[in-house]
């Protein structure tokens, strides 16, 4: 487990047993026996990020449509994505962020973007996973029941965007 717990008494532990993390995967498919991957294989089940300075403003854009956003006026554009809310997983666990964040444009849609990990050191995709999306609404009929499609042409579309700062 990435983190410690603390107790009153000034003594803290890594976290172990019952305790859960989930991380932001790769697109690499489970073995074909479903085994929880564990040690050294995790590396390539486990997405990489990169921590960037800017001197401006970055903000998600969601259009609700299958249709991708313009950035404001003034505004690059960083990547386009999909319109991703939240996760959970065992029991009450999960996490969001706010729609704002660029985390919450995601360039890759996949139905589980993300894999749970015990403190035994065991990580896997648990069917009580569920990831949660922004839909995308028909302006025409938005009150209406909703009618089954494929998957990604119901899912929100959004575009990551960047105001250029002034170099001083």
């Amino acid at each position: 487990m990435p983190f410690l717990f603390c107790d009153t008494e000034n003594a803290c532990r890594y976290a172990s047993r019952n305790d859960y993390s989930y991380w932001l995967s790769t697109e690499t498919p489970m073995p074909m026996n479903m085994v929880s991957i564990s040690g050294e294989m995790l590396k390539s089940y486990i997405s990489r990020c990169s921590v960037c300075e800017t001197t401006s403003n970055v903000i998600a854009i969601h259009s609700q449509r299958t249709l991708i956003p313009e950035c404001p006026r003034g505004w690059e554009s960083l990547w386009t994505g999909y319109s991703f809310i939240m996760q959970t997983g065992a029991g009450a666990e999960g996490s969001s962020q706010p729609l704002i964040s660029p985390g919450s444009c995601l360039e890759n849609f996949r139905q589980v973007p993300f894999i749970e990990c015990h403190g035994r050191g065991t990580c896997n995709y648990y069917p009580d996973s569920y990831s949660y999306w922004l839909a995308s609404l028909d302006p025409n009929n938005m009150f209406g029941k909703p009618i089954p499609q494929t998957v990604k042409k119901i899912i929100s579309r959004c575009r990551v965007c960047r105001k250029p700062g002034h170099q001083g």
